[in-house]
């Protein structure tokens, strides 16, 4: 499996540390980013002029690719703001606020039912659902927002993606590229999503706790946000809330009917979601409003927009950059990776596992790089087919431990990826939350991390 590595798959690996070792250092990307895409781009294309084109060009892509979140983040924004300013909010968040008392049962509650819709329905859409309802809740509990974004962020894109057991994208995209059936790859995951999923999510809440106990995050820090959540207008009589209050759940109740019944996923449950809360904020406020109603619809959605790019705006030359290493290259620059390449990221990946000697142990090691490897353009998806080929090759040699070496490269890959590291991957649960991408992705580096660790030395007994 000898793969080619240009000047072009170096620079990459370069600008990769340099943006790790920056985000770390808690200092901006962007500047990094925009060096990096302008010379992958002089590199490759020995044009001055190309490459200056090639830093708005991958702009362009990379908000192409976010667009849909963007819009689906802005208009749940604007449907909750005037949830909150009609002050319907209150009275469909009374029942939760009964039994969601203190931050630990915050942090459990909320990530657990988070997992089981992102089972159903993929993480994106669930957030979008959850979020406008139990983000007030928790935060009068006293978990701070960012802990909240966690909590959603390593239940849904962390645990329920990587194991996508009801929806079975992930298992058929690997088993696929390894010759083994579904069934197979989903009985080789369970005990890897299971140690993965209680080891980082106990090591997250353990250094929460620690932090908010020395006062690093603080509940405090809250009292802005519940303070937006809490500006409600003399709009609606309490009859008239009451019944939002009932129909508004009712409506994307609805919607998770439709979704499985239409089987929907994806792209394709955002959308439905997000039309669903148009529709919302359109009645809403032309009820609350009356005669200004067609204005105030037009204000709540610029307000919504207004935080959608303000939020995703850092986010967008360092996802130009990422989506450099997969198939963004050839539409952003153009045809000038090698014939065999299978895009920069993939191609590391496969130098990486065609370098190493095998034993068990080394197997399930290089399977976790080849999977953190290829989840670093943050899709989580685009590298588990090679992860899935490279298991099979190693499964062969070894003779044994095929499937769960394919179970633990998609297990990485999307806890990556998928994800719970990469800024842009992790924006929807910052997003809702309003905190910042970076910063939670900070927060769930040394938890992921310890996850990682322990689930490839579970694996090794596996194989």
């Amino acid at each position: 499996m000898e793969m080619e590595l240009t000047a072009l798959h170096w620079i990459y690996v370069v600008f990769i540390a340099l943006i790790i070792g920056f985000m770390v250092k808690r200092r901006d990307t962007t500047l990094i980013c925009i060096i990096g895409i302008f010379l992958l781009a002089l590199v490759a294309t020995g044009s001055l002029a190309s490459s200056i084109s090639g830093i708005f060009n991958s702009f362009i892509f990379a908000i192409t690719e976010l667009m849909s979140t963007i819009l689906i983040i802005s208009i749940i924004v604007a449907m909750s703001t005037v949830l909150t300013r009609s002050g319907i909010n209150d009275v469909m968040i009374a029942p939760f606020a009964k039994f969601i008392k203190n931050p630990t049962l915050a942090f459990w509650v909320i990530g657990i039912v988070m997992m089981m819709i992102s089972w159903f329905f993929w993480p994106s859409p669930a957030v979008a659902l959850l979020g406008a309802v139990l983000l007030p809740v928790a935060l009068r509990a006293g978990l701070p927002a960012l802990g909240v974004a966690m909590a959603m962020n390593l239940f849904g894109h962390g645990i329920a993606l990587s194991g996508d057991f009801i929806i079975q994208a992930a298992p058929k995209l690997t088993g696929d590229a390894a010759s083994i059936p579904v069934g197979d790859v989903i009985a080789a995951s369970i005990p890897l999503v299971i140690t993965m999923g209680v080891v980082t999510t106990i090591s997250a809440f353990i250094l929460l706790k620690r932090d908010m106990k020395h006062g690093r995050i603080k509940a405090a820090d809250n009292e802005g946000i519940v303070q937006d959540q809490t500006m409600s207008e003399d709009l609606l009589t309490l009859a008239q809330k009451k019944f939002f209050a009932v129909f508004i759940p009712i409506a994307f109740l609805l919607d998770v009917v439709a979704l499985s019944i239409l089987k929907l996923q994806g792209g394709d449950a955002t959308a439905l979601v997000g039309g669903t809360a148009v529709f919302i904020l359109l009645i809403l406020s032309l009820v609350a409003h009356k005669q200004q109603g067609l204005e105030k619809s037009t204000a709540y959605l610029i307000q919504g927009f207004q935080f959608g790019f303000k939020v995703f705006g850092p986010v967008i030359p360092i996802a130009a950059f990422f989506y450099l290493g997969d198939s963004g290259f050839n539409q952003i620059i153009g045809d000038y990776l090698p014939k065999t390449s299978l895009g920069i990221v993939n191609d590391l990946g496969a130098a990486l596992a065609a370098s190493v000697p095998l034993t068990k142990e080394i197997a399930a090691v290089t399977l976790t790089g080849i999977g953190a490897i290829t989840g670093l353009d943050g899709s989580g998806f685009s590298g588990i087919s090679l992860a899935g080929s490279v298991a099979k090759l190693f499964g062969t040699a070894i003779g044994s431990g095929t499937a769960t070496l394919t179970a633990l490269g998609q297990i990485t890959a999307i806890w990556v990826g998928g994800g719970t590291l990469i800024p842009w991957a992790l924006i929807p649960a910052a997003a809702i939350c309003n905190v910042s991408p970076f910063e939670l992705a900070r927060r769930n580096l040394l938890p992921v991390t310890i996850g990682l660790a322990v689930t490839t030395i579970v694996a090794m007994f596996l194989i």
